[in-house]
């Protein structure tokens, strides 16, 4: 019967662990001194060898023939504690045996002493899940064990240890291990099995499993079932992640706010057969590395991938900035979390490109400072921003009211409809105000009854105007009568532009729009130079 290879190479003696040389060495150290603690707590992430280590100080501390606190691993007690036939060593699982009875069974059976060996060794895995009875009744034994009594708790979540019980025990935090020791393993088991392994291959099955040795194994014994040459196309295949190169193409078009794109790259990834989690937590992971990327000169490290995928990672960092980076990684957390709450995978990663595209849609504080830096990056650049785009949601600009003469444009007298310094001429260069339904949502928390006048309204942005299209004439009538209504709706323009505007209605009758025809960004230039207070003077050569 074949057996798997994280079984064949599960380690026997001290020598053959991989990493963990801190608990290696003091646990050599107390079996050969004869200083061996009564309890051990023994804490770390799956697959970092706690169960394993565990079986192994079980037999050092019985083993008759030790050589420098290492068991022998070929003597009787050995081999029975290896297949179980030892009585004496004890491996409970305490996410099935976790009741008050299992507990007083144990306290019953460990006053006996030993039958084949000196010690009785009680292995209780995954020891956070015993209830608050059995870790009470577990406690007193604790306190005044037999002679001949060893315990060893292992967990994945030390936190859920009552302290009562942590105090007596000697704990060891088990790390988790570099990916260059796990590649290093892989390569020698691979050897020993006689099939090919390239050493890219080693390494992504080594950032797979995400400091595990175990699960690094058992990857690595999926991929052999694939093909005797283990490629990095072959764990890609066999594991169903996203190919780097999608992924890279992804953040590029994110980068340039081309949705389209990334969402061909999505398509081209679910083809692929790439699980969603798997794409959202990859994704994750790369703007976790271009965030290191952009905050640490040298974050070799840091970043455990290829010299190639590492100036890959830091060229498109020096593209993106700090603040668009955590805006994104907040996203993918958030639809990581949509994910497992909802079977549509795909669409939750749809909506978060959508996002990742287009901050403006979002009002949190990382999409709020991406959004900053964005228009920060348009002037430097000396890119004029386009009337109606989203901008700074700083609170001063918010908090800032409109002065004399942007209130008095505000409110039209009633002999005249529309705004009494444009003509004609002037509303033919009148576009879409791209703002408005970010206006509109935020007038819903700050003014609700203006809200309720405007929710079906359209509004057309001319030089520094904002003409409102409402088919409710109670906006006019708030609009002239109401100064709070005026200064409301001041405000949210000013918070979703960053800039003032005077308001004024629109009559859809008297005025045309064209929608498709756009602002020259000459005459944007020179307005926003005369908003300035700059003197601006046009000859023709």
């Amino acid at each position: 019967m074949y057996q798997a290879l994280y079984r064949k190479y599960r380690p026997r003696t001290f020598s053959d662990v991989v990493g963990q040389e801190h608990v290696i060495t003091t646990l050599r150290n107390s079996v050969e001194e004869h200083r061996v603690a009564h309890a051990y707590l023994f804490t770390g992430s799956r697959g970092t060898g706690k169960t394993t280590i565990s079986k192994i100080l079980a037999k050092a501390v019985n083993c008759p023939h030790v050589k420098d606190g290492d068991p022998c691993g070929v003597c009787e007690v050995c081999q029975g504690i290896d297949d179980g036939s030892i009585l004496d060593v004890v491996e409970i699982d305490a996410a099935s045996n976790n009741g008050v009875d299992n507990i007083r069974d144990l306290r019953e059976e460990a006053v006996f002493t030993p039958a084949v060996v000196k010690y009785r060794v009680y292995i209780i895995d995954e020891a956070h899940m015993l209830s608050i009875g059995a870790f009470n009744a577990l406690l007193k034994i604790m306190e005044e064990p037999p002679e001949h009594v060893i315990f060893i708790l292992a967990t994945t979540e030390a936190h859920k240890i009552p302290a009562t019980i942590v105090s007596r025990c000697q704990r060891f935090d088990f790390r988790r291990l570099h990916s260059e020791e796990i590649a290093e393993n892989l390569q020698k088991i691979a050897e020993r099995e006689g099939f090919s392994l390239e050493p890219q291959a080693a390494l992504l099955i080594a950032r797979l499993s995400e400091g595990g040795m175990r699960d690094a194994i058992s990857l690595l014994d999926l991929c052999s079932s694939y093909a005797q040459c283990i490629t990095v196309e072959t764990v890609t295949s066999a594991s169903g992640i996203a190919r780097n190169d999608l992924l890279f193409s992804m953040a590029h078009a994110v980068l340039e706010h081309n949705l389209p794109q990334a969402l061909e790259q999505l398509r081209s990834l679910n083809e692929g057969t790439a699980d969603p989690t798997r794409i959202c937590q990859q994704m994750t992971t790369l703007y976790r590395n271009l965030m290191v990327a952009k905050a640490v000169p040298d974050p070799a490290d840091l970043i455990p991938c290829a010299p190639e995928e590492l100036q890959e990672y830091q060229n498109l960092a020096q593209k993106y900035s700090l603040p668009t980076i955590l805006y994104i990684m907040s996203v993918l957390q958030e639809t990581l979390a949509a994910i497992n709450r909802n079977v549509q995978g795909t669409i939750e990663l749809e909506i978060a490109l959508v996002k990742m595209c287009s901050p403006q849609l979002e009002n949190t504080q990382e999409a709020l400072l991406a959004r900053i830096e964005r228009l920060e990056a348009q002037v430097r650049q000396g890119i004029p921003a386009r009337t109606g785009t989203a901008a700074p949601g700083m609170e001063q600009l918010a908090q800032s009211t409109p002065s004399p003469s942007d209130t008095a444009a505000a409110s039209p007298t009633p002999a005249k409809e529309g705004p009494s310094s444009l003509d004609r001429a002037d509303l033919e260069h009148a576009v879409p105000f791209t703002g408005w339904a970010e206006v509109l949502e935020r007038l819903k928390t700050t003014n609700p009854p203006l809200y309720g006048a405007l929710y079906r309204a359209q509004a057309y942005a001319v030089q520094d105007f904002v003409l409102i299209d409402s088919p409710d004439d109670l906006f006019r009538e708030l609009i002239r009568t109401d100064k709070s209504a005026r200064l409301s709706l001041h405000q949210a323009i000013i918070y979703v532009t960053g800039q003032k505007h005077r308001i004024g209605p629109f009559d859809r009758e008297k005025y045309q729009i064209d929608p498709q025809k756009q602002p020259d960004p000459l005459d944007q230039v020179i307005q926003t130079v005369k908003d300035a207070g700059v003197p601006v003077h046009i000859t023709n050569n």
